[in-house]
């Protein structure tokens, strides 16, 4: 942050427009980052948007900040209004893409940029083998175990195969664990958790050409495993995990209540502030072997409306150099998206725990982001996954109605 620090005060207190015959006002809308109510996210993108206008004169960058629960619905209202920013830095691409209102990532940043992206990320970012959503910030998961209770039940070491986690719940539930396994199925998150759980069985959303397989041989038996080994005999706590949100699962394990979560960076901060003493190993699959980790990212993209790509793509380059970007993942407990931001990151000594989610995004799986009708199928993953451990249901149904109402979304696009 120190290396942008110039203004402090957001680009856009005035009107969005040009500010004279011969200079461009490049639109910037992107969402915030401070779920503490703090600036941080302002300060940032008012930094370095001085610092780019410096750089180039006659380009100037007019920077609106919304909230995660507003941005991607006021990008939107831009678009149907006819007034689309010049560029967004939101949670979906896909939709403007398909719908020819992107510029090409190609036709924006310069071909070291584009290739410094990481390879997973930067596949996430295509529709239709052409790459339009640059991920501008991402995060992988990772079991999080509570150290102290896990000595307290005599559990020498991290689970390794399912069958550990559930004889390793068992053991914490005897001492008393509130949570032995805290599972959030509930509708703020259900989607990662469901995938995280996908993957470490093989198989994930989507099959190798791309198609939906949600009910497949491989999900329906994580989901199996779930319900009769963790939910039915009492391991996943007080709360149904339909019920049971990432927020609150994350809380309780920084209370100290929880014995095992699949969480990203920031649990780590939230658990170090109460004291908590955790470890983080990759979620274990059924049999033992190493499986992909779930990795996120959210996108930035530039609109071809106001016919400004040559700007676009200075600033773009410019807010993607190591300085920049790690100015943001670090700013954030955020993890970097370009290949020489994340080496800086794993060389740095203050990031060493850090460094384990930093060596899974290479490898790691995101969701089927280029897919217009990911958006519509994964609220309906939210609303419903719960239902698949519930007693009265079957995995196997619940997968089967939500396999089939995203094929039909999907060839409803």
């Amino acid at each position: 942050m120190a290396a942008l620090a110039m203004a402090t005060t957001v680009a856009g207190c005035g009107s969005l427009g040009v500010g004279g015959s011969d200079e461009v006002t490049l639109k910037f809308v992107a969402a915030d980052y401070n779920i503490d109510g703090g600036d941080g996210t302002k300060k940032y993108w008012s930094n370095l948007a001085r610092a780019f206008e410096a750089k180039n004169p006659g380009v100037k960058v007019d920077v609106r900040i919304y909230s995660w629960d507003d941005v991607d619905r006021e990008v939107s209202e831009m678009v149907e209004a006819g007034q689309a920013p010049d560029i967004a830095q939101i949670g979906a691409y896909s939709d403007y893409a398909a719908a020819g209102k992107l510029y090409t990532v190609d036709q924006l940043v310069s071909i070291p940029t584009q290739a410094n992206l990481l390879d997973p990320l930067a596949k996430a970012g295509q529709v239709d083998m052409t790459q339009y959503g640059m991920p501008f910030v991402g995060s992988t998961r990772l079991m999080f175990y509570n150290k102290d209770l896990f000595e307290k039940a005599g559990i020498p070491r991290a689970p390794k195969t399912w069958a550990d986690i559930a004889a390793d719940a068992k053991a914490l539930k005897a001492e008393g664990v509130k949570y032995p396994f805290a599972l959030p199925l509930g509708p703020e998150e259900a989607q990662a958790e469901t995938m995280n759980w996908m993957l470490a069985a093989g198989s994930g959303y989507t099959d190798d050409i791309g198609a939906y397989s949600i009910n497949s041989a491989d999900n329906i038996t994580a989901f199996t495993f779930l319900k009769d080994e963790l939910v039915t005999p009492g391991l996943t706590g007080p709360v149904a995990p339909g019920k049971l949100n990432r927020k609150s699962a994350f809380e309780a394990f920084a209370k100290g209540e929880v014995g095992m979560v699949n969480g990203h960076p920031s649990l780590m901060k939230q658990a170090e502030k109460n004291g908590v003493k955790y470890e983080m190993v990759p979620l274990p699959s059924q049999d033992g072997t190493p499986k992909p980790a779930m990795g996120v990212a959210d996108w930035m993209m530039g609109f071809k409306q106001n016919g400004h790509r040559k700007e676009i793509g200075k600033f773009l380059d410019f807010a993607y150099n190591d300085e920049n970007v790690l100015a943001f993942a670090d700013e954030f407990d955020l993890q970097p998206v370009t290949i020489t931001a994340t080496e800086k990151m794993v060389a740095d000594g203050k990031h060493r725990q850090t460094r384990k989610f930093l060596d899974a995004m290479p490898t790691s799986q995101l969701y089927p982001v280029g897919k217009t009708s990911w958006a519509q199928v994964s609220e309906n993953i939210k609303k419903q996954i719960g239902k698949a451990v519930e007693p009265a249901n079957t995995p196997g149904g619940v997968l089967g109605i939500l396999h089939r109402e995203a094929v039909a979304t999907d060839s409803a696009q």
